[in-house]
């Protein structure tokens, strides 16, 4: 079963019609899923490599956490 599958599954378990706010919600979510799955693949964290212990969040951790803001509160909408 595929994840818009499963999402339309518990959207639309009561038998109604498909609603197209939440179709637009459906693929928002999915878009920002995959989204995060790319951010989650690159570094997250820049070492200072003359003081490892000066460290530094990467532009990758700041759109990963964008994006999962955005996601959570897509899915408190759906």
């Amino acid at each position: 079963m595929s994840r818009r599958e499963d999402l339309e599954k518990i959207v639309f378990k009561d038998g109604s019609d498909n609603n197209i706010k939440a179709e637009k919600l459906i693929d928002e979510i999915i878009f920002l899923e995959e989204q995060m799955q790319y951010y989650r693949g690159l570094p997250q964290i820049k070492v200072n490599p003359n003081n490892p212990e000066q460290q530094k969040a990467t532009p990758a951790s700041k759109l990963y956490k964008e994006a999962l803001q955005q996601y959570n509160n897509s899915l408190r909408l759906l």
